[in-house]
């Protein structure tokens, strides 16, 4: 089947995990939780990740437990300077572009920090869309309803037809058990994880040239 749709992960997809960026922004969810929430030091790292682990993100935890300002969250922890962290590549620029197909960037973030992320990675007007937060709540990848809601946004795309690109097993794992095709993102090996792995983004023409787009 040609692959029509094409889906992007944002952080530590669109760039690599090398650059530090998602460091600091857990160092600023560690400090939304104890500067608005009052939590105690010791148990942040705890608590997130349990979060993390039970909902699919410390957001999506914080709502259920602690009626927090989605709005509020989003803009705190990711008040930071990306362009201390992100540069742009050409090569990936170029690599986005060689494909023929619709693209959306579909993040458990929202789209104004994904329009500033492709904004320092020079990648403005590369994306026929952004699905973020907000269009798949409640819900948050890996939940199946995410991806459903995707999809609905996306124009309701065979699943088969589509391509979803991520650095997290856990979401290329669910995409796949929904007919997706899938490229795990920063890795040598997909395992049973995925379809394809990726080490790099910009490396995707090495894939592309197997596939029908």
């Amino acid at each position: 089947m040609r692959f029509t749709t094409f889906f992007f992960d944002l952080d530590e997809t669109l760039y690599p995990a090398s650059s530090g960026l998602w460091v600091e922004i857990r160092t600023r969810i560690n400090a939304y939780m104890r500067e608005r929430l009052g939590f105690a030091a010791e148990e942040i790292e705890v608590l997130r990740e349990r979060y993390f682990r039970q909902y699919g993100t410390t957001l999506r935890g914080l709502q259920a437990n602690h009626q927090v300002d989605v709005d509020d969250y989003l803009a705190f922890v990711h008040d930071v300077p990306l362009a201390a962290y992100l540069q742009p590549d050409p090569r990936l620029r170029a690599a986005l572009e060689s494909i023929r197909a619709r693209k959306f960037i579909f993040t458990n973030a929202d789209c104004a920090h994904a329009a500033r992320v492709t904004k320092v990675l020079d990648l403005d007007g590369v994306f026929d869309g952004c699905i973020d937060v907000s269009v798949i709540a409640p819900y948050c990848k890996p939940m199946p309803e995410s991806f459903e809601k995707a999809l609905a946004a996306a124009g309701s795309p065979d699943p088969r037809a589509c391509v979803l690109l991520d650095d997290q097993a856990r979401i290329t794992r669910a995409a796949r058990a929904l007919g997706m095709y899938t490229v795990l993102v920063g890795k040598d090996d997909p395992g049973f994880d995925a379809d394809e792995a990726l080490p790099s983004l910009a490396d995707l023409p090495s894939l592309t040239r197997y596939w029908r787009i």
